[in-house]
């Protein structure tokens, strides 16, 4: 049961323009990103990385939050996580901040899909070279998507922009191998890990096929491209702090977190590169 002194301990709300500053500066893993709404709304749409605890259930598993955290709370509107943010603060939490307008106001990347989506990628027990290999293999199906479109487009401009997203997950791979290597210096080069992951499963989880068979037709100019590209990224983002919710490995949380780190860099990146297209 809820008490009225905890309703009505004060709590700071910050705005949308603040929480998407807040996000994009702080390192992942140091805070809290709470969604008090309900399951069918988190399906809809929800910022990357939240955690899901509708507010009736909130009281019932508060221990399973780090009251030393800094937690920022969103719902549809700010109504119902005002409510859970004095509430949280009644109950000890250091650093709680409400969402004024919620996810309505919110003008971030957002992801999309039930909390469990692509959950059964991982058992929650992986080593950081096991998520590190499994990282890999995403990015290498995401290089090929690209590649596939650029193979097929008719467009030299388009053509090149794929090309140039393709050697960018190029690169991610690198990054991902070099963080692989550094664990298993016997691993002499990335044609030796290549060699052992799936890269049929690219990030965010999506089957490689199917997914060009259903964003193919939405594929026909830059602008269409960077878009589709940017949500892959909003739900490789969502997907790896998704994996890190679930780890029950320390290291591997750290891991997890540092690769999301990299995916907000990246996701960054397509945005300047989307306005660029715009103008």
């Amino acid at each position: 049961m809820i008490e009225l002194r905890q309703l009505f301990t004060p709590v700071e709300a910050i705005d949308a323009e603040e929480a998407q500053k807040y996000l994009a500066e702080h390192r992942e893993g140091a805070y809290t990103l709470l969604d008090v709404r309900q399951p069918w709304e988190y399906e809809k749409d929800h910022i990357p990385g939240a955690r899901l605890i509708p507010l009736g259930q909130l009281k019932d598993s508060i221990n399973e939050l780090d009251k030393d955290k800094p937690t920022l709370v969103y719902c549809a509107v700010g109504g119902r996580s005002r409510v859970a943010a004095q509430l949280m603060s009644g109950l000890g939490f250091k650093e709680v901040y409400n969402l004024a307008g919620g996810i309505k106001a919110y003008r971030g990347a957002k992801a999309a899909g039930p909390y469990e989506l692509s959950l059964d990628l991982v058992r929650g027990d992986e080593t950081p070279s096991e998520m590190l290999a499994l990282a890999f293999g995403m990015e290498k199906a995401l290089q090929k998507f690209y590649e596939t479109m650029a193979g097929k487009s008719q467009d030299q401009e388009l053509t090149n922009l794929l090309t140039r997203l393709g050697h960018i997950e190029a690169a991610h791979q690198r990054q991902v191998f070099e963080r692989y290597q550094a664990l298993n210096p016997d691993t002499k080069d990335m044609a030796a890990l290549e060699a052992e992951v799936n890269a049929d499963v690219m990030e965010g989880g999506y089957n490689v096929k199917e997914f060009l068979t259903k964003n193919e037709p939405y594929m026909q100019t830059a602008p269409q491209i960077l878009e589709v590209a940017m949500m892959v990224e909003t739900q490789a983002l969502d997907l790896y702090l998704r994996f890190a919710s679930k780890s029950r490995e320390e290291e591997t949380r750290e891991t997890l977190f540092a690769i999301a780190e990299e995916e907000k860099a990246h996701l960054a990146a397509l945005g300047r590169l989307l306005d660029e297209k715009r103008s």
